[in-house]
């Protein structure tokens, strides 16, 4: 079981007080001398540690770097990103009947996801390493983010993508932004596989979720839910509910709340429960906490329409199991039904969102008829990218247009009949 807690002790290979830790054996490493994913003794997953963990008052400006006190850098490659709105969303908090319910939607990020968070952070540390071609593995999302931002740093770009699997916007994105994709004949975990093996032979700069510093850039999710929710309700939220893929997010969010922990921000009690959800067709992250299994088992076949969070083998579950149980979270398996019904309701408040973000409202759905969710919690749903990100799955959930003969008479007509 990894060992995620955070210590006083800063080794002697820290660089400005940032290092990285095996989570496994507890390994250190210097955070920028070389390329390093995993540890070099027991290949076991990093995370970056700091010698100083900042308070809210240490926080100044807006976006992501904001946040920079707490973050690897003082600035980072960015478009700007961040400072995405917590909507409400008054008819699906009566429906659903709890105290309070505010959607995070990061599809209002640059490039329409949250990926952005991590990519101006993880962009930059391949600047200051000193490597020249990075590359992903993708849903779709990370191939548009990394695009952008290796366009913005004056990088080269290689993304690998599952053949006939990726919404066709998120392809145009890379696509215009000129990374080089390559279409494999098999799913994402095999296309991160053969990434990890470019990244291992020094071929390109990984940056998946797998990269640490991807994940810092990540937390500042939770760092602006916390500080937007207190300013609107003077509390903290009970519960965070989120769509799983690799985990990355759950990972996040989870060492966002440990290290305010440790500054003294917020208490143990404060921490709002990590909630994942997950598509019935894709859901190794739900198979592993109902079965009360420390690890995940790898689904080779993952089918889903929520294809952001189409992922059978998700890298960050040794960072993100512990996240959901230490905080008395859970998680949730969704129908592709389910998915598509609050993919329309979150439209009919006025948040346009990909399918795979309408998981996070369809599993509070779930959990309150289950009676896991109580109807005193205040709750925030994570959703994680803008519905133009999947057009076909977007006019597929939404209405048809209707023909009409060219006259304002026909048009009233075809009113009147309806």
């Amino acid at each position: 079981m990894a060992n995620l807690q955070l210590t006083d002790d800063v080794p002697s290979v820290a660089d400005d007080g940032v290092w990285l830790t095996c989570i496994e054996c507890g390994e250190s490493f210097a955070p920028f001398e070389e390329v390093r994913y995993t540890c070099d003794d027991c290949d076991g997953l990093l995370e970056a540690r700091y010698a100083d963990l900042p308070t809210f008052d240490e926080f100044e400006g807006e976006g992501v770097w904001r946040y920079s006190a707490a973050l690897p850098f003082e600035e980072g490659v960015t478009l700007p990103e961040g400072n995405t709105p917590l909507h409400r969303v008054p008819r699906i908090e009566k429906e659903v009947g709890v105290e309070s319910l505010r959607v995070k939607h990061e599809g209002m990020n640059p490039t329409g996801s949250f990926k952005d968070r991590g990519m101006t952070v993880g962009v930059r540390v391949a600047k200051e390493i000193g490597v020249g071609r990075l590359a992903c593995a993708s849903t779709g999302n990370t191939s548009a983010a990394l695009a952008a931002y290796g366009a913005r740093g004056g990088m080269e770009t290689l993304v690998l993508l599952p053949a006939g699997k990726v919404a066709a916007g998120k392809i145009a994105q890379a696509a215009l932004h000129k990374a080089r994709i390559l279409e494999v004949d098999g799913n994402f975990d095999e296309c991160l596989d053969i990434v990890q093996d470019l990244a291992g032979r020094g071929e390109a700069y990984l940056l998946n979720s797998l990269n640490p510093f991807r994940l810092e850039g990540q937390k500042t999710i939770g760092l602006e839910i916390m500080e937007e929710h207190y300013e609107d309700y003077g509390e903290y939220p009970d519960r965070i509910v989120l769509p799983v893929g690799n985990a990355g997010n759950t990972a996040a969010l989870y060492k966002c709340f440990r290290e305010l922990v440790k500054a003294g921000e917020i208490t143990e009690d404060q921490v709002p429960r990590i909630t994942g959800a997950q598509a019935e067709g894709a859901a190794p992250m739900v198979e592993a906490i109902e079965e009360g299994n420390d690890e995940t088992r790898r689904w080779e076949e993952v089918e889903t329409r929520a294809t952001a969070i189409r992922i059978g083998n998700p890298v960050n579950a040794p960072k993100a199991l512990p996240g959901i149980r230490e905080t008395g979270g859970t998680a949730v398996a969704v129908s592709d039904e389910e998915i598509t019904d609050a993919q329309r309701d979150l439209a009919g408040e006025g948040v346009g969102v990909e399918p795979a973000s309408a998981a996070s409202i369809a599993g509070l759905r779930k959990l309150r008829d289950r009676g896991v969710v109580s109807d005193d919690e205040s709750v925030v749903c994570l959703t994680t990218g803008h519905l133009l990100k999947d057009p076909d799955a977007a006019a597929e959930a939404g209405n048809d247009p209707e023909p009409v003969d060219n006259s304002t008479e026909a048009v009233l007509d075809l009113l009147d009949e309806n």
